[in-house]
């Protein structure tokens, strides 16, 4: 039997651990796992692009543990009363190829999304960061929100979405849970004052969220959108005035931000920085940017997470995934008919 962390399983888990506490558990487990980063056997994911949206696999392994996430992006879902990213994973045995753990993936994608964000700032951003900007405000935008919190203690929010039923969905959701909401103007008064700016939105479509005078010396830029092939969401001019960090850089320049600057512009990737190869912020004025797109390591860490977490409780069920005769050489007498089988006398 394979362990099963359905729908129903992962919400009843996060509403009983918590949204926040599980972040910041991801965040610390991701900083072990990013410090190993020599150790997983990488590649970028693997996209299949159609004119309305991507359907992605991203799979990962190191000695011991294998891990892929099936995800899509598909910003016109919501307009039919759909999830514009959905996804499930699989974390197995490497030894044995045997699944331990069969999860859904869009809860707990915006979960590590958001760890994986909490600690990119925590070696990034100013620590006496106070003010957060969130600039797209869908799905993604309370885990962020909740992850900044517990990274840096960010409770001052300044939103903006061209949806206003978006904005009035995040400050319903995060005002009760002690957060301040400022509700913007427009994308430019949402980045005034801010420490930490998130975009994260959702369109495939070549845009500018964020325009360069916007950007004062000491902010950090945490770009999250949903990125492809001709998705940008940040002015090209930022990127060359910051220090750009990235996860993976062979995946990042297909799809980030840096996709449209020359091969050669430098990049850092973040797990230099945590094992200390790298420099992350290095002064109170320097503009530093986090071109996240996601990585099939943050996907491995957040299963191993939740296979550990609820192995056990009334959180793990169990799906019979795995085929297996009595005699592991004989798959076909699992399927004959028991009158079939002749007769020992």
């Amino acid at each position: 039997m394979v362990m099963l962390v359905d729908v129903p399983r992962m919400t009843a888990w996060i509403r009983h651990t918590g949204a926040e506490r599980i972040i910041a558990d991801i965040a610390a487990r991701l900083e072990t796992d990013y410090a190993r980063w020599p150790q997983f056997d990488k590649v970028e994911r693997i996209a299949a692009h159609s004119p309305i949206g991507v359907i992605e696999l991203m799979p990962i392994a190191d000695a011991d543990r294998y891990g892929f996430k099936y995800v899509n992006g598909h910003p016109a879902n919501p307009a039919r009363g759909l999830q514009t990213v959905t996804a499930f994973g699989a974390y197995a045995d490497v030894h044995t190829g045997y699944p331990i753990l069969i999860a859904e993936m869009t809860l707990l994608t915006a979960l590590r999304t958001a760890a994986t964000s909490a600690m990119a700032a925590r070696h990034l951003a100013r620590a006496d960061s106070e003010v957060m900007a969130i600039i797209g405000n869908g799905s993604q935008s309370e885990f962020q929100a909740l992850g900044m919190r517990g990274a840096l203690g960010i409770t001052s929010l300044r939103i903006w979405d061209t949806d206003p039923a978006a904005m009035d969905k995040l400050q319903r959701n995060l005002e009760p849970h002690g957060f301040t909401v400022y509700r913007a103007t427009s994308a430019r008064d949402a980045c005034r004052g801010a420490d930490i700016i998130t975009t994260a939105t959702a369109d495939k479509a070549l845009a500018q969220i964020v325009a360069n005078d916007w950007v004062e010396p000491g902010m950090h830029l945490n770009a999250i959108g949903g990125d492809c092939p001709g998705k940008t969401e940040l002015d090209t001019d930022i990127l060359r005035r910051a220090d750009v960090f990235v996860e993976y850089e062979p995946q990042t320049r297909i799809e980030g931000e840096i996709q449209h600057l020359p091969a050669d512009h430098p990049v850092t990737e973040l797990w230099t920085v945590i094992t200390g190869q790298a420099t992350g912020r290095t002064s109170p004025a320097q503009i530093t940017v986090f071109d996240s797109v996601g990585f099939a390591l943050e996907d491995l860490t957040a299963l191993a997470h939740v296979a550990d977490a609820v192995q056990g409780t009334e959180f793990a069920g169990e799906i019979d995934l795995v085929a297996s005769p009595a005699d592991p050489r004989d798959l076909f007498g699992m399927v004959v008919s028991p009158a079939s089988v002749p007769s020992s006398r």
